[in-house]
């Protein structure tokens, strides 16, 4: 599972909780997204979260 290069979000880990309390484990996974970028006049692939595509603190290549 990866992980934004931007801001780190990954990956949440917990319990599906039921009415009855049995527990069972679930995964919380974030919108990540291999992207083509401009970082330091290259262009590269990260892998971001939509949340900071978005914001605009991906530089996208064209």
């Amino acid at each position: 599972m990866a992980k934004c290069a931007i801001c780190g979000k990954a990956p949440g880990f917990g319990n599906n909780v039921s009415h009855a309390n049995n527990r069972t484990a679930r995964v919380w996974l974030p919108n990540i997204q291999r992207v083509k970028t401009v970082q330091g006049g290259t262009v590269r692939h990260i892998h971001a979260c939509t949340a900071c595509i978005k914001s605009g603190r991906v530089v996208k290549a064209v």
